[in-house]
């Protein structure tokens, strides 16, 4: 195919893409010729492309690159890709015309044209994000689902060695600031000049709306305030949580939880996380129900998951929010020492906060309320309800929302160290860190292990780890002391 197919058929799918008119087509490819070093455009045949977006910007930057206009480093690559992938996208107002324009005639419509345009312009990275080794875990608490993360590309030499030496700039405050949108980026920060946000209204507040361009799960959408505030779970938390909801009735939103240890990974910038996707902890059942006499159109109850989980049901959003508030005051200042639960330190600090869940149950909005504790002691100096020292050599990073529902997200490290377990149990010539050792002996007396059936072995025991790793962030232990304790406080919620 030519060079010049190649930028026809580019301007072709930016025109269609909505930004554009067929009366910028020769403004266009001259812009693209411009970036790509060329100073011509030759014969072309006028018809509709039979390759990709994705395709075609790979043969623009292999040109660029052939012509000495892009640098070696992966950092500028992206900052060019991005670039000529800003060509495909519309501008941010017409990205939300369109948006509303599809939002009329029904949300999901909205969120899929939304969805498939950040994937045809490459802000999401679906090559990368396929590179993901992922697969299902069978637990007694229903199918947990297994991520290793592989989609963040390895940074080289070259790119390490720039950034050390780039200028540090405080724009933008963080990777959620609405800033973002067409920004170029820089050695040290992510190209976003693809970009787009669609702008929300939650009661009076100016809020975004846009996906995460390494997405774990389906249409894995983010949330974020207008201003760069720090995270905080409040009454107006659940208020937008469920007007979130109503707005995108066919997506689940939830927030991190406001803590150190128990929170996520920004806690900078009040934000949610959201998307089209079922997680294990929607479809867990509540196993115990019990009454709330100041709250009579809510229907509550303690869910059977490895966590501390209450779930709150009813079609009224005024009766859920009061009540999820009631919730989160009493945990808050609530202490059982019998149990290493302790709302303060000596000196004041909090320790309490919730992770929250909202989603609708056919007429019903829901909303599950995870309790978090992030204390710490001399012996779980990472965390009391955090993974322990035995788990760690699986997971040891914060159990953030996507892991609290049961989806685990494990470090690229995981691809290479789980081959060599493999390996040792099979006793071939291995290279087994010495932390995975005890486990795979475990492996070794319970299972017979064959070339055919080890990774699927493994594979089954990652997943038990993880909601062993689960487990141990729950607050409320799944014994007879634990749930005998998530009683008494389920008891104090009658006050």
């Amino acid at each position: 195919m030519t060079l010049s197919q190649t930028i026809f058929d580019f301007t072709t799918l930016a025109i269609k893409a909505g930004g554009w008119m067929d009366m910028d087509r020769i403004y266009l490819q001259n812009r693209v010729l411009g970036m790509i070093g060329e100073d011509a455009l030759g014969e072309y045949e006028v018809k509709m492309p039979e390759r990709t977006s994705i395709q075609l910007m790979d043969e623009l930057v292999a040109k660029a690159k052939e012509n000495g206009v892009v640098g070696e480093t992966l950092a500028e690559q992206e900052i060019f890709e991005a670039q000529l992938m800003d060509l495909m996208t519309p501008p941010p107002s017409v990205v939300n015309a369109l948006f509303a324009q599809h939002y009329s005639k029904d949300p999901k419509e909205a969120t899929d044209y939304f969805f498939g345009l950040c994937k045809d312009n490459d802000y999401i990275k679906t090559r990368a994000i396929a590179k993901n080794i992922v697969f299902p875990a069978e637990t007694e608490y229903g199918t947990l689902e297994i991520t290793i993360n592989l989609s963040k590309p390895e940074k080289d030499p070259k790119e390490i060695a720039a950034q050390r030496n780039a200028v540090t700039v405080d724009y933008p405050k963080c990777m959620l600031c609405m800033e973002n949108e067409g920004y170029k980026g820089r050695m040290n920060y992510p190209a976003r000049t693809n970009h787009r946000i669609i702008r929300m209204n939650l009661d009076g507040e100016g809020w975004g709306f846009q996906y995460s361009p390494y997405a774990y799960y389906n249409e894995h959408c983010i949330v974020l305030r207008e201003e760069h505030l720090p995270m905080k779970i409040s009454r107006k938390t659940f208020e937008r949580l469920l007007k979130v909801i109503e707005v995108l009735p066919h997506y689940f939103v939830g927030s991190n939880a406001d803590l150190p240890i128990v929170g996520g990974s920004i806690l900078s910038h009040d934000h949610y996380q959201g998307g089209n996707h079922s997680f294990a902890m929607a479809k867990a059942e509540m196993e115990k129900s019990f009454t709330l006499t100041a709250y009579p159109q809510i229907k509550a109850g303690i869910v059977k998951w490895p966590m501390s989980v209450i779930r709150l049901q009813s079609v009224s959003q005024e009766q859920l929010v009061d009540c999820a508030d009631h919730i989160l005051a009493k945990w808050k200042v609530y202490s059982d020492e019998s149990v290493f639960v302790r709302a303060f330190s000596e000196d004041g600090t909090p320790h309490h906060t919730i992770t929250p869940i909202a989603r609708r149950n056919g007429e019903l909005f829901e909303i599950d309320l995870v309790l978090r504790d992030n204390n710490v002691s001399e012996e779980f100096p990472d965390g009391i309800f955090h993974p322990h020292p035995e788990v760690q050599h699986i997971k040891k990073e914060n159990i953030g929302l996507i892991e609290v529902m049961g989806l685990a997200v494990l470090p690229p490290r995981l691809a290479t160290e789980l081959k060599e377990v493999e390996k040792y149990v099979l006793d071939q010539p291995n290279e087994i860190a010495s932390m995975h050792v005890p486990w795979a002996d475990e492996m070794k007396s319970s299972y017979t292990l064959t070339a055919e059936n080890v990774t699927g072995i493994v594979q089954k025991e990652v997943g038990l780890i993880f909601a062993k790793v689960l487990e141990h962030a729950g607050v409320f232990k799944r014994d007879a002391r634990g749930q005998a304790a998530f009683q008494r406080f389920i008891d104090t919620l009658q006050d």
